[in-house]
């Protein structure tokens, strides 16, 4: 019995079916870590940075933006209930509360608040701060502030994250 000598048409095919398993297995690890990486809690405290304008130009020229801060339930299942929703400025100091009473958000729900570009109160360092609960531990909702505006020929949109600054899970 002969054993068959490796052709180069072997080889390929020896390297192709390495990186398909090659494939298959960082597929399989990288959707692992994906699942791994839900986070649950039963309530939150998010720090959401706004800017009623942004310094353009050599002068520091202010353009002023509109911000919107969208709150998004992204659990299926569970309600969440926003407790407050508040904006403060440059300085730390309070300029405007949002909500008198709770909002609930039904799965998937979403609800936003808007800065208008003619606010120039809150500064290049103004933020939201937002609480909400849950009665169940949920998936934590996507809070994050959207800031544009448009001129003439020239307008900037951006996005900035929310970032949990307390866990009220206890």
């Amino acid at each position: 019995m002969t054993l068959p000598v490796l052709s180069l048409t072997n080889n390929k095919i020896i390297r192709t079916f390495s990186v398909i398993v090659f494939a298959c297995l960082f597929l399989s690890v990288t959707q692992t870590a994906a699942q791994e990486d839900v986070m649950l809690s039963k309530g939150q405290t998010v720090y959401v940075p706004v800017y009623s304008h942004i310094y353009i130009g050599d002068n520091e020229r202010p353009f002023n933006l509109t911000s919107t801060v969208s709150i998004r339930n992204t659990d299926p299942e569970n309600p969440i209930t926003i407790t407050e929703v508040n904006y403060y400025g440059s300085d730390g100091k309070l300029l405007k509360k949002y909500i008198d009473e709770p909002v609930t958000l039904k799965g998937f729900a979403a609800t936003r608040y808007v800065v208008r570009e003619s606010d120039t109160a809150g500064g290049s360092g103004a933020n939201f701060i937002v609480k909400w609960k849950s009665d169940k531990e949920s998936n934590i909702p996507v809070i994050e502030s959207i800031n544009v505006s448009a001129r003439s020929q020239q307008g900037i949109s951006f996005t900035s994250p929310g970032r949990a600054i307390k866990d009220s899970s206890e």
